[in-house]
């Protein structure tokens, strides 16, 4: 069963080793609980299965974008998956990093429409401090 989490961390298989890494640490050093698949994925068992609960049992779904992001999302898969889950809800950040927020509402209007953050005017452990103060802060 898996445990309740702040937030799903939904990002491009090749962003693994980069940025969703980075955001991923910077979130765990400000004691919010990510599920993030590179850590919670299990070998043997149905990815798609694992990342269904990892969606359920998240508070938020932060939807990290990126032109590997992007790409994915053209090309379908996993992160198309998720990001369709994601937008079902009411509970999805996008954090744009390293593209136009333009360019996102050229790809996703719907995800382009969700208030969001940004890493144009600082870094990803900037943003990461901001979603922190949100997930952490006291429902109501």
């Amino acid at each position: 069963v898996e445990r309740p989490r702040d937030a799903f961390l939904c990002h491009a298989w090749s962003d693994r080793d980069g940025a969703a890494e980075e955001l991923f640490v910077a979130l765990t050093e400000l004691d919010v609980d990510v599920w993030f698949s590179e850590r919670d994925v299990k070998l043997g068992v149905s990815l798609a299965r694992q990342l269904d609960a990892g969606l359920r049992a998240s508070r938020v779904g932060l939807v990290l974008v990126t032109t590997a992001m992007l790409d994915s999302l053209r090309s379908g898969g996993f992160a198309d998956q998720e990001l369709g889950a994601l937008l079902a809800t009411d509970r999805v950040i996008p954090v744009v990093h390293g593209v136009p927020y333009e360019t996102l509402r050229g790809e996703s209007p719907l995800l382009a429409s969700r208030a969001g953050l940004s890493t144009e005017t600082g870094s990803l452990r900037d943003v990461a401090m901001k979603i922190a103060e949100s997930v952490l802060s006291p429902i109501g």
